[in-house]
């Protein structure tokens, strides 16, 4: 099952409370204050993990909160610190607040760490409280309370090339004849019903990724259908390959309607750059040229077959060298890392 949104509460572990203790020895029967410090609460930390691949896991276990300090003791002993909590997610998850709807942080690679949720302070013993003036105190303080609050994970894939079509328009079976990738494959409509990531190999030990997101449809970026729940998906593709079959009835409005779909859902990923592949080429009637549509936003169109095979070498050699310029575009990345708090 695809999971990628998840709603969790995080609770940090509360630090111990400090001792208040008085040295008693056999030949020192006042030695003075000696109330250790109590340990920190356990903090709740976010980790990428390249292993996982949807946010399953949230789903069963939607609170996770880190044990509280030891308390201190005397002799002046602190007490031990909390182990921390690690809560591995896929690399592409978005941290939000939930109260507040802020992005806490995004965690793109694998080991990424922010901290959720900060343990509390270990409380101070009475030997602290210890001055010129004050060489018995009584005082103490217990230990602080722990972060908590409730966050929400989307996860957000992680692609090259980003597959977009409408229902049926080849792109599952596409992403299979190019990747080792088996997605669900049927002549009915939404047969994907959840996105789907392959890994394009080429000579040269080259390789790019590729992911197949369900059919948008109109209206999808108001919620109709599949396509507004996996919009998403494409927000982190480099580039996007709008699929248009050539068996539609009208293949210059299936183009329009894709762009107008992803350019509502977001005037950001409208501009991202795209190429245009029309696909099913052998159900064209037999010396009926390949239509050129009206795209002059894309780097280029292509036409192919996934049934035939035709144009499939040249689609690969197409997209690694579209997705080597996009990354060679890219702006150098920040420093920016997300401080723990």
């Amino acid at each position: 099952m695809f999971i990628d949104r998840a709603v969790v509460k995080v609770i940090a572990g509360t630090g111990g409370s400090g001792a208040s203790s008085f040295a008693r020895f056999k030949f020192k029967p006042k030695g003075g204050p000696d109330g250790g410090d109590g340990g920190h609460g356990g903090h709740i930390f976010i980790r990428g993990d390249r292993n996982l691949s949807t946010l399953l896991d949230y789903s069963y276990k939607t609170i996770w909160k880190a044990a509280r300090g030891a308390h201190g003791k005397g002799k002046n002993w602190t007490g031990a610190s909390a182990d921390d909590i690690y809560m591995p997610v896929p690399p592409g998850t978005v941290v939000r607040d939930v109260e507040t709807g802020e992005v806490l942080a995004e965690i793109l690679h694998d080991g990424d760490l922010f901290q959720v949720a900060r343990g509390g302070r270990g409380g101070r013993g009475n030997a602290r409280f210890t001055s010129p003036t004050h060489q018995a105190p009584r005082e103490w303080e217990p230990g602080e309370e722990g972060q908590e609050r409730d966050i929400e994970l989307v996860l957000k894939l992680i692609a090259d090339v980003g597959l977009v079509g409408e229902p049926n328009a080849g792109k599952s079976t596409l992403l299979s004849v190019l990747s080792a990738a088996r997605p669900k494959i049927a002549d009915y409509p939404f047969t994907t019903l959840e996105p789907n990531l392959g890994v394009v190999q080429l000579s040269g030990s080259r390789t790019f990724v590729i992911a197949d997101i369900p059919g948008i449809i109109e209206g999808a970026h108001e919620g109709k259908g599949l396509g507004l729940k996996f919009l998403q998906h494409i927000e982190r593709t480099r580039v996007i390959a709008f699929m248009v079959p050539l068996d539609a009835e009208d293949p210059q409005a299936v183009y329009d309607q894709l762009r107008a779909e992803v350019g509502a859902y977001s005037s950001a990923l409208a501009e991202r750059p795209h190429v245009v592949v029309l696909t099913k080429r052998d159900l064209l009637p037999e010396g009926d040229a390949v239509p050129v549509l009206d795209a002059p936003g894309a780097a280029g169109q292509m036409a192919i077959s996934s049934a035939s095979g035709s144009g499939l070498e040249e689609i690969k050699e197409y997209l690694w060298r579209f997705v080597s310029e996009a990354k060679a575009a890219e702006p150098a990345p920040a420093d920016e890392e997300w401080a723990d708090e």
